[in-house]
């Protein structure tokens, strides 16, 4: 950290002696990984810093906001709406679930066999090491699957300010009026929250400044499509995962201007990996900050991930909130129709995911598809079955890989992943 910012995380009840362990692991892990790449995009210097004060610089000006009277709500899952976050002039951040922490502590409340990223969120709790969930003046739990669901009724016994969102389970009428309602309720709550009623002035600067934000890491995401990739899945996937926690503004413009880059690079037909190089497509479960395991054993195997079918990635990015609208209303529904195509592997049945999968691998020109689920997580991993029969059906190679946050089984999946290589090559 470029600065001290230990009386700021000890006034947020951090333990210093713990955040300290997960900073170091954390920066060592992220050297390693990420700073060890060779022919990086310029441009990913402004990631690196991001990351290097993601607990310190990020938070003091969260904390400045809040100083200001602004408000701060953490989040799980791409499902709650940012729009109405940012109507309100508040913070949208997403919450630490990308790392074990606190292991032992989280399985004398929860079972040993939940899914990772509900007991990382458990773990960075009850470890008191994460900045963002002790800052957040409102926290958005969901119930997109029956782990996250059930979970919540010990996670509200652990936090004074849990919001748990309904989503539907069924993309049918009934299931958008489900979305409907909960979304006009969670405006509701956050209009109470704030104090600030939403207007169609507010909803439309919301809308604006989040589909800004989309088109950024859209327009990343096309530039992939070019051979050599101009550019790593790691690289690619840390700015998928700063979308969640950067000012949605500066972020913006930052990716913009990495773009602006890439392109360059495209007509100079230079890349970060020799030209034909066997290509990626990583789907399947989302990957938070420091979930980089699968992605470096990638591409540590002679390949290039060049897409990610994830919540952090293009699942979460690929349809902007119509803001032609003139009425709160009218602006609401758009909202609604706009989440409602989000194909999480929680809808039954989930014909629009399988054909997005098949349709990404052509776009990116993928040679395979490696569907990564996390042990435990029953949607994916269901979905994984019919996602390898979708795929196999088009001649598309497939590699189902199921692990968790630890390092424990990296020799085993570097093995699986070169062989899987040299088959596709």
């Amino acid at each position: 950290m470029s600065e001290d910012y230990r009386s700021m995380w000890e006034n947020l009840g951090l333990d210093l002696g713990a955040h300290d362990a997960l900073l170091e692991v954390l920066g060592k892990g992220y050297g390693d990984i990420y700073l060890a790449q060779k022919d990086r995009p310029e441009g990913m210097g402004y990631f690196d810093f991001v990351m290097s004060e993601v607990h310190g610089l990020r938070i003091k000006e969260i904390m400045d906001e809040k100083e200001a009277g602004k408000k701060v709500i953490g989040s799980f899952c791409v499902f709650v709406p940012e729009e109405i976050v940012r109507a309100v002039d508040a913070t949208l951040v997403g919450l630490c679930t990308g790392a074990d922490f606190a292991t032992e502590e989280v399985e004398k409340l929860l079972p040993r066999n939940t899914c990772s990223l509900i007991k990382s969120a458990f773990g960075f709790k009850l470890g008191k090491v994460c900045p963002y969930l002790e800052s957040a003046d409102m926290i958005v739990g969901e119930n997109t699957c029956d782990g996250k669901k059930k979970s919540y009724e010990t996670l509200n016994n652990l936090v004074p300010n849990l919001y748990v969102m309904d989503i539907p389970q069924m993309k049918s009428a009934e299931g958008r009026a489900l979305l409907r309602a909960e979304y006009l309720r969670f405006k509701e709550a956050v209009e109470q929250l704030t104090g600030i009623t939403i207007d169609a002035a507010r909803l439309k600067k919301g809308i604006e400044i989040v589909n800004n934000k989309r088109k950024a890491i859209y327009r990343l995401s096309g530039l992939r499509k070019a051979d050599p990739a101009p550019i790593s899945g790691l690289d690619a996937l840390l700015a998928n995962q700063v979308f969640f926690y950067d000012d949605p503004v500066r972020f913006t413009e930052s990716a913009n201007k990495i773009c602006d880059e890439i392109e360059k690079r495209i007509d100079n037909n230079q890349g970060v990996f020799p030209k034909s190089t066997p290509r990626i497509l990583l789907s399947g479960c989302p990957m938070a900050v420091p979930n980089w395991k699968l992605p470096w054993i990638i591409e540590t195997s002679g390949a290039v991930i060049v897409g990610e079918e994830s919540c952090v990635g293009e699942r979460g990015t690929r349809n902007l909130t119509d803001e032609s609208w003139d009425t709160v209303e009218e602006l609401m529904e758009a909202i609604v129709d706009r989440y409602f195509k989000v194909d999480c592997a929680i809808f039954t049945p989930n014909p629009d995911r399988l054909e997005h999968i098949v349709e990404m691998a052509g776009t990116y020109k993928a040679d395979g598809v490696i569907h990564y689920g996390l042990q435990f997580c029953q949607p994916y991993l269901m979905e994984s079955m019919a996602v390898e029969k979708a795929l196999e059906e088009k001649n598309i190679p497939t590699l189902r890989i199921d692990t968790d946050y630890s390092m424990e089984d990296v020799g085993q999946l570097k093995t699986r992943v070169e062989a899987f290589i040299e088959l596709i090559k």
